[in-house]
């Protein structure tokens, strides 16, 4: 970085001054390319021109310029690209060719930094984390000597990260060419894979690997050509598996065998479920198969049947909005909503608020769709809608159970609301989750679902919205300088000399920066003020202005908050929250 700066210093690029108005300026500023940029002491199109001149000269390396930062890289790779005549290739968006991959030994795959995409009539298309190096052209040429090699470029971190996941298959192609074997024999592998070990192997590698990164889902999908197993970590999916397509039937039929599922029914859903041992712990996996053009789309949802229930003041929130949550959960009587899209930790948190309220004292009654998580102390219903008892006809029994606090899963529909908010009136704590992009928005849901205004103002107590975001993993946190048009955004919300962090990407995060999750939340406890707004039917901005009054604090801030404290990145919040 000091090299580049010195370059352009002897060039003309930028002047002494420049460096030293940086360096005098209160705070001092770093010397970086975002900071010269962001005091407008060059452009950004000279800093991409100068980079990519760089990297043709052979200055620096395409590895060299992912360090720098406050610079989006891809325009400047693109432009080398071009200079360079060759193609320039985003990992994440082409399918690799497995049949092609296999044919090369992977250790020189690892040695070079290249992976083999797609082979033609003509040539081989081969990207190259260095598209310089002649050397390495040389040696990858003498791995296809029947026909030239096509040579594009990548980013480096994409191509470590493929390497790495494609190292996974490396260690099952003797499972793989088993698979294989047992399907040449049989004919029709598929229709009888109850006898073969191998595909059980295989199933039994893919759980294990799944529970061992801590995945929630696994994605068993059939490409065009290939057959592909990813897993959601942390909320993002990331691919581990790529198989040949030949292995997805018999995959495929193992797991509808296993699930009780007909394997011969390939044209419509099936829903099934079964239970398994994976490094000594129990877990039920609910599954899920799906027709598409290409085959089947395969997916296992992960239920750890040991997970210890999460406390309350652990699950992650600031502690501003924890004080307001647990006030809430505190009240004798009234509703509770906990709000957010799928998968945003919902259900996690009114489980921890029951953690915390439940006494020997009350009577507490569930009733979920499913009963993921069994606890002490509570009455916990199915919900079973083949046989009538839905979310509303169960709600109506358990009024008649004398209890003291009620949490239903989910209000799907308004007779579900209007019973949970007659009995949040009717001495009842409620706690409930509903499908709403903000805690204010709630409010206005509940009143479009037909409630009337009166019966709102009187149940509601509080309300609050959460995502959860992704953590820097603490192995590779660094540093970072935001870019300047990011800065502007937010700078309302930030101090006078702010510090942000990024995970580098190693090992132990799949080279992905990030490692766990975290949530930012937003919590609206309904004031005296608010119940008398909410039974005028005041407009969602009149709401939105009384709760910055009483010091509400939203998500989008918490979330900033969270990213000072070097929790989690900007990237993060904006991914998961609106300004």
């Amino acid at each position: 970085m000091v090299k580049l700066i010195e370059i352009m210093l002897d060039e003309g690029l930028i002047t002494k001054e420049a460096i030293s108005a940086l360096v005098k300026s209160r705070p001092p500023k770093k010397i970086s390319f975002a900071n010269l940029v962001a005091e407008k002491m060059i452009d950004l199109h000279t800093v991409e021109i100068f980079l990519a001149k760089k990297i043709r000269q052979g200055v620096i390396t395409l590895s060299h310029l992912e360090k720098i930062e406050g610079i989006d890289i891809t325009p400047i790779l693109e432009e080398v690209a071009k200079q360079l005549n060759v193609e320039y290739v985003d990992l994440d968006s082409v399918e690799i060719d497995m049949k092609l991959f296999s044919k090369v030994p992977y250790k020189q795959l690892l040695k070079y930094n290249v992976i083999p995409i797609e082979e033609n009539d003509l040539n081989v298309l081969v990207v190259f984390d260095d598209p310089l190096d002649m050397a390495a052209q040389d040696a990858v040429q003498r791995l296809f000597p029947k026909k030239p090699i096509k040579i594009a470029m990548a980013k480096p971190s994409q191509i470590r990260q493929h390497l790495h996941r494609l190292e996974i298959n490396e260690s099952i192609k003797s499972l793989v060419a088993e698979i294989r074997q047992d399907l040449s024999q049989e004919g029709s592998l598929e229709e009888n894979s109850e006898e073969s070990p191998a595909v059980l192997k295989l199933i039994d590698i893919i759980l294990k690997s799944a529970i061992f990164i801590r995945a929630s889902d696994i994605h068993i999908e059939a490409t065009e050509k290939s057959c592909i197993v990813r897993e959601r970590v942390d909320g993002m999916l990331r691919q581990s598996f790529i198989f040949d397509k030949d292995i997805f039937n018999p995959l495929a039929s193992r797991m509808k065998l296993l699930s009780n599922l007909d394997i011969a029914e390939r044209r419509k859903p099936q829903d099934g479920r079964f239970s398994a041992t994976v490094s000594k712990r129990d877990f039920d996996f609910r599954v899920s198969t799906l027709p598409t053009i290409y085959g089947e789309s395969i997916v296992l949802r992960i239920l750890d049947k040991t997970k210890a229930m999460i406390r309350l003041e652990e699950a992650g929130m600031s502690k501003f909005c924890y004080d307001r949550f647990s006030e809430a959960i505190k009240v004798p009587y009234g509703i509770v909503l906990v709000t957010g899209p799928t998968g945003s930790g919902k259900t996690t948190t009114l489980y921890g608020a029951l953690n915390a309220i439940k006494d020997v004292k009350d009577k507490i009654i569930t009733v979920e769709d499913p009963v993921e998580y069994q606890m002490t102390g509570l009455q916990q219903v199915q919900v079973h809608p083949n046989v009538g008892l839905t979310f509303a006809t169960a709600l109506k029994s358990i009024l008649r159970q004398d209890p003291d606090k009620i949490m239903i899963g989910e209000i799907r529909d308004q007779e579900t609301l209007r019973i949970a908010i007659q009995a949040a009136l009717t001495g009842h704590l409620v706690l409930s989750t509903l499908h709403t992009n903000d805690a204010i928005s709630a409010v206005t849901r509940i009143l479009d679902m037909g409630i009337e205004e009166y019966l709102v103002s009187g149940a509601l107590v509080a309300i609050q919205a959460q995502r959860l975001v992704r953590k820097i993993c603490t192995h590779c946190k660094r540093e970072t300088v935001l870019p300047v048009n990011l800065l502007k955004d937010i700078e309302q919300y930030l101090p006078e000399n702010p510090k942000f962090y990024v995970g580098e990407g190693c090992k132990e995060c799949d080279y992905s920066g990030y490692l766990g999750r975290e949530m930012i939340s937003e919590v609206l406890p309904i004031s005296e003020t608010f119940t008398r707004m909410i039974a005028r039917n005041a407009s969602k901005e009149e709401m939105t202005r009384q709760a910055m009054e009483e010091g509400f604090v939203s998500m989008f801030e918490d979330g900033i908050h969270k990213a000072l404290e070097g929790k989690t990145t900007i990237e993060e919040i904006y991914r998961v929250a609106r300004l």
